[in-house]
């Protein structure tokens, strides 16, 4: 039954990933062959932030454009451009990959090729203009490779090539230029048979005004570096040439290694120093817990198990006098359990997809394919979590098993799911290349109920067969009262707490992603994510069972619930941070719902991921305490 839903998905994600990019498997070129150049969505990149500084009128802008988007009025191939085929990862996160009229032949040079005219009006200029103050960029491929701009980091002066490069420039008079040349550098590495294989791109883009030359203009006249640079929205209409030129330069580098260029790790000082931190605050925090428990838990134990023979009652006190009520089922069961196993799947999604990128298994030169291997992973593990939430609702003692087994697989995937509309709408409105196409989003409703609601019905019945856990104590019928809490174990206050030190270790690398996810920046530090991946997930155990522990200790039974939001207090760090820390300043309002938008849903994923993590530890916590002491 399994291998039939596979199966199914396989054929489905194969239909939608039709299109091969050059890069995953090795491409040789014969003197002369024609080496396409696509070009890719305009994005947005890292270099408003100095913009910004030095103009109080820019708004920032975090959603991308199709290249072929009217107002940009970039050149097109004879016939319409041809939309490529992707992977339906590629689609989700916005690539819009089309043909080019660019004309690149291996081995042959070009120099000041016209590619065709563009009238722009003053409107249009305005457009353009608002767009490189928001550090707009060029994407292409070449032989699956990023074109890109060759950058040095300012701390270590280390070269290495940044994906993109941009569509203007702004000069020191805060005036905006419009690229309209590129110089195009192709690194060439020849093979001992006769064939070439492409090992780096990069574009050197310039402004070059031609309006004051005559039709007749000489290539050497048309590409002068001393003309003056575009500047539009100044006249009602004008118009611009674009040209390239193309240079092939014998390189070195192998092609099996042709992407070290690229995947360059942003200040690895930072982050060693990082890990390093809160690795020692990890192995405080284990000493302390350590201590309690060895120590106090042993103490505990010992005096609840001793027998006085001098006192005819044996008084109880701190966490044991709550044996009777620890395990009462709390209230709304259901949705605790639809939550627990949500949580579960996001840490499977997680753990698996930064594992297998952690081996290589997920390179960038395969496009599209993290995101993809990612929604995969998350449909696969409905199995999981449709067990983990019909296992715990019968242990809470539900007996509505039925309306579990359908909410384990729509409620939290249906919350996402309108977010991801709404804010789709959002997308089509402003026009921009991210917005999914109503057919894929038909299509991965297909999906889910194909393979995700029939994977978690197997789960649930799975759930229903499978023996439950044995509970140590027994429940009385009349809960026990609870006195009055200290203020720093109520909820909010508990989260706040508990919730410093998993943000903590994951804080370096959460502004990295944000780079990655909305400045067009390639992430490939999964050995330093895993690592925080393991360690904010270790924070949150301990953390979650030391604030339990002690709220055993003040007769509060009421653990459940507790537990949950108490490991999930890392999420309102994450939603902060990227409101306050990693959010660009003066956002437009169309730009601000998107990002608030997908932050709320990236902070509620971490939610339940970590409410899940603390949850389970608490719960395997407190059945092994109290298995541990005699109760009459």
């Amino acid at each position: 039954m399994i291998g039939v839903f596979i199966t199914v998905l396989a054929c489905i994600i194969n239909y939608t990933s039709a299109f091969y990019l050059p890069g995953v498997a090795p491409t040789n070129y014969k003197e002369g062959d024609t080496i396409p150049l696509y070009v890719n969505h305009l994005t947005p990149s890292l270099g408003h932030l100095a913009l910004l500084k030095n103009d109080a009128k820019s708004k920032a802008i975090v959603y991308s454009y199709d290249y072929y988007y009217p107002k940009f009025h970039f050149c097109k191939p004879e016939g319409e451009p041809k939309k490529q085929l992707e992977s339906l990862g590629s689609i989700i996160f916005g690539d819009r990959i089309f043909n080019s009229p660019f004309e690149i032949q291996m081995l042959q040079d070009k120099s000041c090729v016209s590619l065709c005219t563009s009238t722009y009006t003053k409107r249009e200029g305005v457009f353009v203009n608002r767009n490189i103050r928001a550090s707009y960029t060029h994407n292409w491929i070449v032989d699956g490779l990023p074109a890109a701009s060759v950058m040095a980091e300012i701390k270590t002066q280390t070269k290495f090539y940044g994906t993109g490069f941009p569509i203007g420039e702004i000069s020191p008079q805060n005036s905006a230029h419009f690229f309209n040349h590129f110089e195009i550098k192709i690194e060439y590495h020849k093979r001992s048979d006769g064939f070439f294989r492409v090992v780096g791109v990069t574009v050197s883009p310039s402004s070059l005004d031609r309006s004051g030359l005559k039709a007749d203009a000489k290539p050497e006249e048309i590409c002068n570096p001393k003309l003056e640079k575009v500047s539009l929205g100044k006249k009602d209409e004008l118009k611009v040439l674009f040209t390239y030129s193309v240079k092939f330069e014998a390189s070195a580098t192998p092609w099996a290694t042709r992407w070290d260029k690229y995947l360059h790790v942003y200040d690895p000082k930072i982050q060693w120093f990082s890990l390093l931190n809160f690795s020692v605050v990890v192995s405080i925090l284990g000493f302390i817990i350590a201590h309690i428990f060895v120590k106090s838990l042993r103490n505990d134990i010992t005096k609840y198990n001793e027998v006085n023979l001098d006192d005819d009652i044996s008084e109880e006190s701190g966490w044991k006098l709550v044996h009777a009520d620890v395990f009462r089922p709390p209230k709304n069961r259901m949705l605790l359990a639809v939550f627990v196993g949500s949580g579960t799947q996001v840490f499977v999604m997680t753990f698996f997809t930064i594992a297998f990128a952690l081996f290589g298994l997920l390179s960038p030169s395969n496009r599209g394919a993290l995101s993809t291997f990612m929604f995969i992973v998350y449909i696969a593990s409905s199995v999981v979590s449709a067990f983990v939430s019909g296992y715990l609702y019968r242990f809470l003692g539900g007996d509505d098993w039925k309306t579990n087994m359908v909410l384990s697989p729509l409620l939290v995937p249906g919350i996402m799911f309108l977010i991801f509309t709404f804010l789709n709408f959002v997308l089509v409105i402003v026009q921009s290349s991210g917005a999914i196409p109503f057919g894929t989003m038909i299509a991965i409703i297909v999906i889910w109920f194909v393979v995700s609601v029939p994977l978690s019905i197997m789960g649930s019945i799975w759930a229903s067969k499978k023996p439950l856990l044995s509970v140590p104590v027994r429940t009385n019928q009349i809960p026990r009262q609870i006195p009055e809490q200290p203020w720093y174990l109520k909820t909010l206050p508990v989260m706040l707490i508990s919730g410093v030190f998993p943000f903590g270790s994951i804080a370096v690398e959460m502004y990295f992603i944000y780079n990655s996810l909305w400045f067009n920046r390639i992430f490939y530090m999964f050995g330093f994510l895993f690592f925080c991946f393991l360690l904010m997930l270790l924070t949150t155990s301990l953390f979650t069972i030391l604030m339990i522990y002690y709220t055993l200790c003040t007769e509060n039974y009421k653990w459940h619930w507790k537990s949950f939001f108490v490991g999930g207090g890392c999420a309102i760090y994450v939603f902060l941070h990227s409101w306050f820390l990693a959010s660009p300043k003066r956002l437009e309002f169309s730009s601000m719902l998107i990002y608030g938008g997908y932050s709320f849903v990236i902070s509620m994923l971490v939610f339940l991921c970590c409410g899940a993590t603390g949850f389970v530890s608490s719960f395997f916590f407190i059945r092994t305490i109290y298995s541990q002491i005699k109760v009459d």
